[in-house]
């Protein structure tokens, strides 16, 4: 059986390119492997006092994101799809590719448009660096909102 990533990030387009994956997955025999990437910093914020953490910030922020992991994974399997998931804190691009790697996936499917444009503007888009460094197939879903 083929496996696909499918890498998410709770946005709106989130939903969109689950459809589309699930889609996908039936029509190559797939089963799909949801990945989201934490940040590292989720618990730090800087005031005052400069730098501090605050874990308590962190473990509800992974707890939301693994319960939102939860969800999707029951929507794949409910739609009959085989569909497993995991929650890695790490340079999304990178923690993307080496789970496909470790995966011996057949493909990633990624979204054009992630939580926000401005952000892709500063940072750069993951989606771009996706496929520029996969060795494997990389589709990728317009998840703009249609006009």
């Amino acid at each position: 059986m083929k496996k696909i990533i499918l890498p998410v990030d709770f946005s709106d387009s989130s939903n969109k390119l689950v459809d589309y994956a699930i889609s996908f997955a039936k029509d190559v025999n797939a089963e799909i492997a949801l990945i989201h990437v934490a940040a590292t910093d989720i618990g730090f914020v800087i005031g005052d006092m400069g730098f501090q953490y605050f874990p308590e910030v962190e473990e509800n922020e992974i707890k939301f994101e693994l319960k939102e992991l939860n969800k999707l994974q029951e929507r794949v399997i409910a739609n009959g799809v085989n569909c497993t998931h995991i929650l890695k804190q790490g340079i999304a691009g990178d923690t993307i590719l080496e789970f496909a790697d470790s995966q011996t996936a057949d493909y990633i499917v990624v979204g054009s448009h992630g939580r926000s444009g401005v952000y892709d503007v500063f940072i750069g888009s993951l989606t771009k660096e996706i496929t520029k460094k996969s060795k494997i197939p990389v589709l990728v879903v317009p998840c703009h909102d249609e006009e």
